[in-house]
């Protein structure tokens, strides 16, 4: 009887083991839990100590102009700003060659004439993304003029441009003659894009409204065919033809754009020359607007195949125009002064030859580049 407390105490002590396991099991998944924890912790911390990869999107632009063309490769971030994305440009190619409008009589080679600058497009892009990669081609005046003068050889030469840029292993968008509206809006959209325009801090923007009372540029750009203008109009248009609308940014413009066919740089000494040719009396021409000494000859069967000249045809005694440099700057801005048609604005105000032109707003940028890729 006496050593049945003895007993009693042997069974509660045992009792007890289970409950002991127990506690340490639970100590020890909380253990191996915070462990897990730290390791995470540490894991997130390098992750966010490490660039992330970039998710960047490329495009390719072809720009025929002309007398040349350029492939552009651009790239952007996928994430845009306001629906409008911000744009970089990577990498510029000159096509070796004419523009396309120079190959009507052999149209064939159009196309062919892009493959060089269409490769060092494949090299700059990841090859994982070529066939995301869209590629464009827009044509500008000289296409314009070949379409009119002869629509079968445009189509030819487009037809022959669509086929090598499908064959190239690019996300084909699409090849045509775009309009002088909106060749004249791109131009606007680049230079204010380049200076910043679009998207303004507070500070630029009060130091641009201390400078001027627009927040964007004007364009002006000097093509070989045809020459734009284009800038935003705070009055309504009184020729909806030449306004176009735009929501960049989040914002809201309103823009005024007129292209002049055949007032390009190469164009408008054509329709010179022309104008010159209805007076001479013989073969040579001495001309104030080349300096002295510049002497040139010219094919009169040639001379009057553009659209912009082909009004002044005549018939002349002679088969070539022997051109001789006077260098007088007085009698060459008179000279030029009859190109542009002052008389007769059907609107309240004109620029020339009875294009209308709202009051203009703000700087300008000047686009020369058919003239500087002539040097």
């Amino acid at each position: 009887m006496k050593d049945y407390p003895k007993q009693k105490n042997v069974k509660d002590i045992t009792g007890t083991k289970p409950k002991m396991s127990s506690t340490r099991t639970i100590l020890l998944i909380l253990g191996f839990l915070s462990t897990l924890a730290v390791i995470a912790l540490i894991a997130v911390a390098v992750t966010q100590n490490q660039p992330l990869p970039k998710n960047i999107k490329y495009g390719i632009v072809l720009d025929a102009g002309s007398s040349h063309t350029n492939l552009y490769v651009y790239e952007w971030p996928a994430e845009k700003e306001n629906d409008t994305g911000v744009v970089k440009q990577v990498e510029v190619c000159k096509v070796e060659g004419p523009g396309i409008s120079g190959y009507s009589h052999a149209t064939e080679k159009a196309g062919p004439s892009l493959a060089q600058c269409l490769q060092q497009a494949e090299e700059v892009i990841p090859s994982a993304q070529h066939k995301e990669t869209p590629v464009y081609l827009g044509a500008t005046a000289g296409m314009r003029l070949l379409r009119l003068q002869n629509e079968s050889a445009a189509d030819k030469v487009l037809s022959s441009v669509g086929n090598t840029l499908r064959s190239a292993p690019f996300n084909f968008q699409g090849a045509r003659i775009i309009s002088g509206q909106e060749e004249g809006a791109y131009g606007w959209i680049t230079i204010n894009y380049l200076l910043g325009n679009f998207k303004q801090s507070g500070w630029k923007k009060l130091l641009l409204s201390l400078k001027s009372s627009s927040e964007t540029s004007g364009a002006l750009d000097l093509g070989g065919a045809s020459t734009q203008i284009t800038f935003v109009s705070k009055v309504s248009s009184e020729s909806p033809e030449n306004q176009l609308y735009f929501r960049l940014y989040g914002k809201d413009y309103q823009v005024y754009t007129h292209s002049f066919l055949c007032y390009g740089k190469d164009q408008a000494l054509q329709k010179k020359l022309a104008m010159d040719l209805q007076t001479v009396e013989n073969s040579d021409l001495p001309d104030p607007c080349f300096h002295k000494g510049y002497e040139r000859t010219i094919n009169i069967s040639d001379f009057f195949k553009s659209p912009c000249t082909s009004d002044m045809k005549k018939q002349l005694p002679f088969s070539q125009l022997y051109i001789k440099g006077e260098g007088d700057y007085q009698k060459c801005r008179e000279n030029i002064q009859k190109l542009f048609n002052k008389s007769g604005c059907p609107y309240s105000r004109c620029s020339f030859n009875g294009i209308y032109l709202p009051p203009l707003q703000g700087d300008f940028g000047v686009s020369l580049h058919s003239f500087f890729n002539s040097l």
